[in-house]
């Protein structure tokens, strides 16, 4: 019972405190997951990432829910993806309830800038860890400059460069394997 509160309230203090969305979050869930709690590795955390990118969904709610399902099962998804969820409802109801009446105040306006270039830096942070744990050698560096014109000068819709990204993978893992087992016949 106490492992289920456990990453309730992690992912509840995470999602307290964390504005900008999914990728803003990233940052605290690595620093909490992997540095406080130890419940994970900093290379298990980066596929982590990656895989709640690739697949539909808000991406700090699926990290919460892989996390929580690695830890403890079908019932720590559920508490830490609730633990995610709970603050950012919690406030989007308080906030609808008032923002009507101060919507158009100087001072709202100048929170609202304060915090947005707190979020372009952690996005940036996240982004410059990830990139460091996910650019490994030559096809990575490749894949992530590709994507990187294709999407910023070309336009290029993401989920056709995570689909190239995933073709290539694969493609990369079975001429390994073809290799490593033409080398293992030859001995």
């Amino acid at each position: 019972m106490h492992i289920y509160f456990e990453l309730f309230s992690s992912f509840f203090k995470i999602g307290m405190f964390t504005f900008g969305g999914g990728f803003a979050m990233l940052p605290l869930i690595e620093k909490e997951m992997v540095v406080r709690k130890k419940w994970i590795g900093r290379d298990e955390i980066m596929d982590l990432f990656a895989a709640a990118q690739a697949i539909p969904g808000a991406i700090a709610i699926n990290v919460a829910s892989f996390i929580g399902y690695k830890i403890a099962g079908k019932k720590g998804s559920f508490m830490a993806t609730l633990g995610v969820i709970l603050p950012s409802f919690m406030i989007i109801i308080a906030v609808a309830a008032l923002f009507m009446q101060i919507a158009d105040a100087w001072q709202v306006a100048a929170v609202f800038n304060g915090i947005n270039g707190g979020v372009v830096a952690m996005i940036l942070i996240s982004g410059f860890r990830m990139a460091r744990s996910g650019i490994v050698d030559r096809i990575t560096a490749t894949l992530f400059t590709v994507t990187l014109i294709a999407v910023i000068f070309l336009g290029v819709s993401p989920i056709y460069l995570i689909l190239l990204g995933a073709a290539v993978g694969l493609l990369r893992y079975a001429i390994e394997k073809k290799h490593s087992k033409e080398a293992g016949d030859g001995e």
